[in-house]
């Protein structure tokens, strides 16, 4: 086992870690100021229920010994007793993985759930969908294997999780947005961000934990013995693609708006960031210049959508990750070196990528949408009215996050 390999191993885990503390912050920022407690506490409970269940059994629930297993027996090693040093350091890695994937989706809640309701549906959700995605993208599952299954000389691309993680949470974030419904007066323009620094603060923690997340998995592969370094592919893109990304979204914020925002800065880099991550380690430099612009076009416009069609996305989780996600993964089936169809490649790349999308997305959104119904129909889900108007910190948490004055 090589030292340095494992110390790498060790600070990306730290640096994903603390992407989940990055979306609270963009997220507590985004909502208005009687909601940013609430709002982070999503996270944080994300980071303490999932880190748990992870270690309880996830790991054990996100590798498969047949393609077509549901996924691995959460028995198998209970509690991680019996692995050993690299194993360890691999379950530790992926744990970052499930807890901010859960996280994600809260932002389409914001400002109307209860918090014991959120801490359910988390569990639920992570043992009965990004557990057993997780296998099916990286540990032997369908998606893995799906190029086999259909005879193709290449496999699904997703490398650091646009399906497990980014449309993953897309999805149930959109079906969760459904269930609780929309917030008192919502319309456009009556929401607006409270504090913006706090938004530019957590979007750039998640650009720089966003290295762990990409360049971690290559330097956890290696760990393991399952793969090459590509290790200076995969930061160049991260940073190359989130920059465009920031670009491409202030233009058409520009054009669209007559203002270039800081909170569409943010939301640009985010949109980059989410793009980038199945694709790091598989375009040239120069491709992943080109997604990220894309994605940071097309975000700035799919956020509008929800306005359009009238599902309450609250911070903009659909807008961003699912569809982010979406164009990063079968971007992959155009563009993917040596294997794109405008590489040298045939119909075969866009074809798994396009397959191995719509199943995550299909069975994320009905599963989320399945539990979040049940959650509400039986414990309630969505706080009462009078108190979304008085602010779910103070009902909920019985907090303020900001006391400008003493009270007493």
């Amino acid at each position: 086992m090589d030292s340095g390999n494992l110390a790498w191993s060790v600070a990306a885990t730290a640096l994903v870690l603390f992407m989940t503390p990055g979306v609270a912050f963009f997220y507590g920022g985004l909502v208005k100021a009687k909601s940013v407690v609430s709002m982070m506490m999503m996270s944080f409970g994300s980071l303490a229920l999932v880190g748990v269940l992870w270690v309880l059994y996830g790991f054990n629930m996100s590798a498969v010994e047949s393609p077509w297993a549901f996924a691995g027996n959460p028995f198998s090693d209970f509690g991680l007793a019996n692995a050993d040093s690299d194993t360890l350091v691999g379950a530790t890695f992926g744990a970052t993985f499930a807890i901010i994937t859960v996280a994600l989706i809260s932002g389409a809640i914001a400002d109307r759930a209860k918090f014991g309701a959120w801490m359910i549906f988390a569990g639920v959700w992570a043992t009965l969908v990004y557990f057993p995605v997780a296998a099916w993208v990286w540990g032997g599952g369908w998606v893995m294997s799906l190029g086999e299954t259909f005879g193709f000389s290449t496999s699904v691309i997703d490398y650091a999780g646009g399906t497990a993680v980014h449309i993953n949470a897309g999805a149930a974030a959109l079906a969760l947005a459904l269930v609780l419904g929309k917030r008192i007066g919502f319309q456009k323009g009556i929401q607006k961000p409270h504090n913006v620094p706090l938004v530019l603060l957590g979007a750039s923690i998640l650009w720089f934990g966003w290295f762990g997340f990409n360049a971690g998995a290559e330097g956890t592969f290696n760990l393991l013995g399952t793969a090459d370094s590509s290790v200076g592919l995969i930061v160049v893109n991260t940073l190359g693609a989130t920059a465009a990304a920031i670009i491409g979204w202030l233009i058409v914020e520009k054009l669209k708006d007559g203002k270039a925002t800081s909170v569409g800065a943010a939301s640009g880099a985010v949109s980059g960031l989410v793009a980038i991550t199945p694709a790091c380690a598989n375009l040239t430099p120069g491709w992943a210049l080109l997604l990220g612009v894309l994605a940071g076009a097309v975000c700035a416009l799919a956020v509008e959508l929800k306005w359009k069609l009238g599902y309450d996305d609250s911070l903009d989780v659909v807008g961003i990750h699912l569809v982010g996600g979406l164009i990063g993964t079968i971007y992959l089936g155009f563009f993917a070196t040596e294997t794109g169809l405008f590489l040298g490649g045939g119909w075969e790349q866009l074809v798994l990528q396009v397959v191995a999308a719509l199943g995550v997305l299909i069975y994320s959104f009905v599963a989320a949408w399945v539990i979040g119904f049940a959650i509400e129909k039986t414990l309630g889900f969505r706080v009462k009215n009078e108190d979304e108007i008085a602010g779910v910190d103070t009902v909920v948490h019985g907090e303020e996050g900001y006391l400008l004055a003493d009270r007493a």
